[in-house]
């Protein structure tokens, strides 16, 4: 797509439909995902500055969905090659609360527009709802915040920040529940930089976590880099609660510890139990590859925040 400048956060084109409106003109299928994402309440906190530990560190990433050709996308961002960790890696757009910040949606779009130039305010997106938190390998809590751009022609101005973004694409939200989807879609090259593994769409590997857990690692080769880590992890779920059925894979290693289970124990400063970690009392731990390393001395495996690099 043709890129633009975006002027001060603020796009000048004609004031857009309301959201009811704007469902109106969805396909039957995507309006129903909306609708439940909409719907959706989060079974866990949602933690704020307010009330987390004054030492815990908060993050919050942006789905940004639209429709084409009757599906769902979400954008997606690729880590700049001029980072000096990790360049390269597929994010979503967010990063670290700052101090101030009391909701994670102000987190997120202040993140996207510094990333890509998004708007801050643009009546075209609508913010529709909180996703349960997430933690990384370093216990940072991350909160999905799931908004709705009404007006694709928006994507036209994104512009990536060189300095933190290499660029920007989209990829199908079902295929996070359905790889196969992607056959007919442009990919990266299977063997080269972007997808250098044996599978042809989607692959895992099982690894230590915290507590001595495991990890399921997923990867889904998309247009440009793979989407994998935590981004895949919340993408998951993101098209779960949408479309409303389970992923043609398994989701979660043999012992893996939930992570609303895992992010209650960090606020509280606890130890998950033996059930917690999904094994018998006693038994030892699953012994798994270790943190971080790929398969075949490949880059490392993240989960990217912008602004932060966290370790598998």
């Amino acid at each position: 797509m043709e890129s633009t400048v975006i002027t001060n956060g603020v796009n000048d084109t004609p004031a857009t439909p309301s959201l009811d409106e704007a469902l109106a003109s969805l396909s039957p299928r995507s309006r129903t995902c909306i609708e439940r994402l909409i719907d959706y309440k989060s079974p866990s906190p949602i933690y704020t500055i307010s009330n987390v530990p004054p030492h815990q560190k908060l993050a919050a990433v942006l789905i940004l969905l639209f429709e084409k050709d009757g599906r769902l996308w979400v954008l997606l961002t690729t880590r700049s090659k001029q980072l000096r960790s990790h360049p390269g890696q597929t994010a979503l757009p967010g990063g670290k609360v700052d101090p101030g910040e009391k909701d994670p949606f102000t987190t997120a779009r202040r993140e996207a527009f510094e990333e890509c130039a998004l708007p801050l305010s643009h009546p075209s997106i609508h913010n529709l709802s909180l996703l349960p938190p997430f933690l990384s390998q370093f216990k940072l809590i991350v909160t999905p915040c799931v908004s709705l751009l009404t007006d694709p022609s928006l994507l036209e101005t994104l512009v990536p920040n060189p300095g933190e973004v290499e660029w920007c694409f989209y990829h199908p939200l079902e295929a996070m529940l359905d790889p196969s989807m992607m056959t007919d879609e442009p990919l990266a090259e299977k063997g080269g930089e972007d997808w250098p593994y044996e599978e042809e769409l989607h692959n895992t590997t099982d690894r230590a976590w915290l507590w001595d857990s495991a990890y399921r690692m997923h990867r889904f080769r998309s247009s440009h880099t793979p989407v994998k880590g935590l981004t895949a992890d919340i993408l998951m779920l993101t098209a779960e609660i949408a479309y409303a059925y389970e992923p043609a894979f398994e989701r979660y290693a043999p012992n893996q510890v939930r992570f609303e289970v895992a992010v209650q124990h960090v606020v509280g400063g606890t130890e998950p139990s033996d059930e917690d970690l999904g094994r018998t009392s006693g038994a030892p731990a699953v012994k798994l590859e270790g943190r971080g390393e790929e398969v075949g001395n490949r880059p490392q495996d993240t989960f990217t925040v912008p602004g932060s690099v966290i370790p598998a």
